[in-house]
């Protein structure tokens, strides 16, 4: 059967070079997502002849891919089963201590996650419980976020587990290398993980802004101090319906005072009873009061439909119930929701809840939210049913910083020590080798589903496709780096420009220039392109390639000086109130620190 025919204009290596110009030009823009960008480069490659076509799709077939999503599906298996709700809630309530106290537990929490589990898929399980805890030791979240973000890139360093990690070790099994093994990072990762903690709570606390933003006021810890802390009552409007109104008999999604005025009904007060986050099919009743959320100027508009608005409206009732909570909602990280409007997600109509109040930009929005674009660190304030609330803590995208107490059970707790062995079982099996890793987490996410701690839907959800095809979409640029002969070129620059100090300069060379590429794309990208160069520069000076490409790995995890280094380090902005001129000052000697140290422990341990 003939091959498939190749465009090929330019030589290999110039098409690659062009391929791989175009790729980061639009990954560094944000024109295009990564994920999208990445497929282009696979097909790119096959197209141009740089690769055979077959091989574009290697990726998706490959051990790094299917590891990644065996992991994805035993953390989601322990997360359906409450074991990380529960670890939240020992966090919540295992310090007694301060501020060290609590970066202590948040770091090695977080740093403990890791090793099993993707670092955003840790952070999301510790931002609850952090948030809970902060608040209940009215500590300042700004000395507690950000120690616990860089914790799960440091504790990323000592496992396999971690994405750029698993990527590098595909790179070696396709130069014909052995691969690392589920413990290989632990002799450098481990050492260094503990002084970037050491690092942390001494000089590094000092260096942390001292800022504690509205949106997570240590006093709010109920739903009275949340609509204190949003201002809600001050957007507070009691409107009455007459029988003569135009409303009467209309339903409240069809009334014209969310999607024309911009406002929230949040109740309705009816025959001496009240109706808490009334459904948008609630039909309006003559004598009928609506408590609704927005500008004054806006309920004004009201009186055309014969309306009654009171002035200096005021509520003194609860509005909460055993049926209904007013909880705080976060983005999750990644979440799709980022850049779309409520009205766009269709919030109201999927989750049965009320959106009254939006924390965005640094302040208390109540009027026009359904309009206005989603950004990480945005907070809302959302009223709903107890079965609302669960529902949108159930959705991936959304991160409920404090749940109702009656949601608090774990989905399936009978399963939960199942899950646990599960977890054990597969990582002990790949760490001694019994299987390949690629093999373990697919059994384990096998056996989770088995086990019933999750269905085969929820398994699939669970699963972070867009990290999947970005690595997948990445990984043939391994194959046309060695295959066009661009990796040993590039291994001869860095050669010809360390060579002469030694293996360990050569590697150290490697390692800042990795740490430098992490800060503003992607790990798993910078460690697609730069683990074939460090394979191929350690075979051109007779080194151990699986010692250079090691460098090149743990440099992926140094993602400390910007906030877009690491999509952990953007989820905590908001939460801890930070500005991007934070982390480099607190991020850059922390750098610096691991640098040394992966410097040394690599030399030893590897003696590359």
């Amino acid at each position: 059967m003939p091959g498939l025919p190749t465009l090929t204009f330019v030589s290999p290596v110039a098409a690659l070079t062009i391929i791989l110009t175009i790729a980061f030009a639009l990954m560094l823009t944000d024109r295009l997502r990564p994920d999208l960008v990445a497929i282009g480069v696979a097909l790119s490659l096959g197209l141009t002849g740089v690769i055979e076509p077959n091989e574009a799709f290697v990726g998706f077939s490959s051990s790094a891919v299917v590891t990644i999503i065996g992991i994805f599906i035993l953390a989601q298996g322990l997360q359906r089963t409450g074991v990380t709700r529960a670890f939240g809630r020992f966090l919540a309530q295992a310090n007694r201590g301060g501020e060290r106290g609590m970066i202590a537990l948040v770091m090695s929490s977080g740093a403990f996650l890791s090793l099993f589990m993707n670092n955003i898929a840790a952070a999301a399980v510790l931002l609850p419980g952090t948030v809970d805890a902060v608040k209940r030791r009215k500590l300042t979240p700004s000395k507690i976020m950000m120690p616990m973000a860089f914790a799960t890139s440091l504790g990323g360093m000592a496992t396999l587990l971690t994405t750029a990690n698993i990527v590098v070790s595909e790179a070696l099994t396709v130069s014909g290398q052995r691969g690392y093994g589920l413990l290989d990072f632990g002799p450098v990762g481990v050492p260094v993980t503990l002084a970037g903690m050491l690092f942390m709570l001494t000089l590094g606390r000092w260096l942390l802004p001292t800022r504690d933003p509205t949106a997570l006021d240590p006093e709010r810890t109920n739903g009275h101090d949340l609509t204190e802390s949003y201002e809600l009552f001050q957007r507070l409007n009691r409107v009455r319906i007459p029988p003569t109104s135009s409303l009467v008999n209309q339903r409240i999604a069809d009334s014209g005072i969310g999607k024309e005025y911009g406002m929230s009904v949040m109740a309705v007060l009816r025959n001496g009873q009240t109706l808490l986050a009334p459904s948008p099919d609630e039909i309006i009743r003559a004598h009928d009061t609506l408590l609704v959320i927005g500008r004054r100027e806006r309920a004004e508009q009201l009186r055309q439909h014969g309306a009654i608005v009171e002035l200096d409206s005021q509520f003194e009732g609860e509005i909460t119930s055993d049926d209904v909570s007013l909880v705080e909602v976060m983005l999750a990280p990644r979440s799709r929701a980022v850049g779309q409007t409520l009205r766009q997600l269709r919030f109201r109509e999927k989750f049965g809840a009320n959106v009254l109040a939006l924390w965005h930009s640094g302040r208390s929005v109540r009027t026009d939210l359904a309009t206005i674009p989603l950004e990480f660190g945005d907070a809302m304030l959302v009223h709903g049913s107890r079965e609302a609330i669960s529902l949108l803590q159930s959705d991936s995208d959304f991160l409920v910083l404090r749940p109702p107490a009656a949601e608090d059970a774990p989905v399936r707790a009978d399963r939960a020590a199942s899950a646990v062995v599960i977890l054990i079982v597969a990582l002990t099996a790949a760490a001694l080798d019994i299987v390949p890793i690629a093999l373990a987490t697919m059994l384990g996410a096998l056996a989770m589903v088995l086990a019933g701690c999750l269905s085969m839907d929820e398994a699939y959800r669970a699963i972070e496709w867009r990290a999947v095809f970005l690595i997948a979409g990445m990984l043939p640029v391994s194959i046309a780096m060695q295959r066009t002969g661009a990796a040993d070129g590039l291994g001869r620059v860095i050669i010809a420009s360390l060579s002469g100090f030694g293996p360990v300069a050569v590697g150290a060379g490697l390692l800042v220039l990795t740490m430098m590429l992490t800060q503003v794309m992607s790990g798993q990208v910078t460690a697609v392109v730069l683990a074939p160069i460090a394979i191929s520069t350690a075979q051109a000076i007779g080194s151990d390639p699986r010692a250079m490409a090691m460098f090149v790995a743990l440099g992926c995890s140094l993602t400390f000086i910007t906030p877009s280094a690491h999509p952990v380090n953007t989820f905590v902005m908001g939460a801890g109130g930070y500005a991007a001129s934070d982390y480099p000052r607190v991020g850059a000697p922390l750098t610096l620190i691991c640098i040394m140290l992966i410097i040394a422990l690599v030399a030893f341990v590897w003696q590359p």
